[in-house]
């Protein structure tokens, strides 16, 4: 197993593409921390679903922790619990995300502030907290964001998500050359169209799952498990030569993409 005597902390993990991050993780061996926010009942299934795919072996190697990770200190408390439940971390997967549709002219502050508290502030201070552990530990990590095909492609009427991608994708290009030095690495995961409960409604709307399918040239939605499957790679020593980069698991929609 890649990631045996490991611990790893998966934001936004109670359902979704989170989840079967943290079920990939543990699978590779490591001990995996499952944060929520608002759904403890979702979390505890993660965590039921982590236990069942690591066997008995793994029944004591999950942990929850709920944090709202648009606030600060809310963050830092997380890292902090989880250090303290496991007594280190060396992985931190910024899995958890939002958005908001409206047009321009529409959006509130309340709004991009939400947007922009999750996808970036909190990735930022999520990551800070880390890196403090790992340099008074004197010890590797890694960090892999969850960033979306939209750090590159527009996707009108969702512009602070979209600025939110962009900022994540220059913050980890800055990080990859200040962290290398401690051997800590930063990478950014960025995700096309994926059937998850996020695209519920996209999936029960034949005619507009069509026209999405028509750009992406697999001809399929992709699933969890093949985000989780890249995150595995990039959370394990086979990737310590691999910083600054984004890896996009997208099927061919960046390159292919027209609007409608």
């Amino acid at each position: 197993m890649k990631l045996e005597g490991k611990v790893a902390l998966v934001t936004g993990s109670s359902q979704g593409i989170g989840q079967a991050i943290a079920i990939r993780l543990d699978q590779e061996g490591a001990s995996v921390v499952i944060n929520y926010r608002s759904h403890p009942e979702g979390a505890e299934e993660t965590l039921s679903k982590v236990r069942a795919a690591g066997g008995l072996c793994h029944m004591v190697d999950g942990f929850t922790v709920q944090a709202d990770t648009g606030m600060v200190t809310d963050v830092q408390r997380m890292i902090a619990d989880s250090i303290t439940h496991f007594g280190k971390l060396d992985i931190l997967v910024n899995n958890a995300g939002i958005e908001k549709n409206a047009d321009f002219w529409d959006v509130t502050e309340a709004d991009y502030d939400a947007v922009m508290d999750v996808n970036l502030k909190g990735v930022f201070f999520a990551t800070q907290a880390l890196v403090k552990h790992l340099l008074k530990a004197k010890q590797p990590g890694k960090v892999i964001n969850i960033s979306s095909v939209h750090e590159e492609l527009p996707f009108p009427h969702f512009a602070a998500y979209c600025a939110s991608k962009g900022g994540l994708k220059m913050l980890t290009r800055n990080l990859s050359v200040e962290l290398a030095p401690f051997g800590i690495t930063i990478n950014n995961v960025a995700p096309g169209a994926i059937e998850t409960p996020i695209n519920t409604k996209l999936l029960n709307d034949p005619e507009k799952l069509g026209a999405l399918l028509q750009n992406i040239p697999l001809g399929r939605l992709g699933k969890p498990r093949d985000v989780a499957s890249i995150v595995a790679f990039l959370a394990s020593a086979e990737s310590d030569y691999v910083t600054g980069t984004t890896f996009f698991v997208d099927g061919g929609l960046l390159w292919n993409y027209q609007e409608q």
